[in-house]
């Protein structure tokens, strides 16, 4: 069985769905009709999304069931490693992988993370530090990166 959210965020509608495993998608919408199942990985989702965006939550802890090839599942592993509003490039995860050859390939699978957020692909930039390719468009992947900074910078100063 499926359970599904779509709730507001910063960026636009995000629409959930999930199974008794785990989280196994978020999607950008443009518009959306708020509603939230009554499931708990659902619930679950929806609490720490908001914690993200409140500022509050830097980790996410809810179970996810990504669906992939082995690749491209190493590939989302290597992505949840990448900390919070730090970056790596797409030769970095390739050289995680243990093959620099891989770079297109990490990059492709990096582009087809289907629970972006939560699996920080907004996190992965050009070699050179330039916003690259972004499922969820260029402005989101900036504004992503940017709220990370800014949330890292106010801690400091707060503290």
């Amino acid at each position: 069985m499926t359970y599904n959210a779509c709730i507001p965020s910063p960026l636009g509608w995000l629409y959930l769905s999930a199974s008794d495993l785990g989280l196994e998608r978020i999607e950008y919408r443009e518009e959306g009709i708020e509603g939230i199942d009554d499931h708990l990985v659902i619930l679950q989702a929806v609490k720490e999304l908001r914690e993200y965006f409140n500022g509050e939550r830097k980790i996410f802890n809810v179970p996810l069931n990504l669906q992939g090839t082995h690749f491209q599942l190493n590939v989302w592993e290597e992505l949840e490693k990448v900390p919070f509003a730090k970056t790596a490039s797409y030769e970095d995860i390739a050289r995680r992988l243990g093959d620099i050859k891989v770079i297109r390939a990490a990059a492709t699978a990096n582009g087809r993370n289907p629970i972006p957020i939560i699996v920080p692909c907004h996190r992965i930039i050009g070699k050179d530090g330039s916003l690259t390719g972004y499922n969820g468009g260029l402005a989101r992947k900036k504004w992503l990166l940017d709220f990370e900074l800014s949330s890292v910078q106010t801690a400091l100063f707060a503290g």
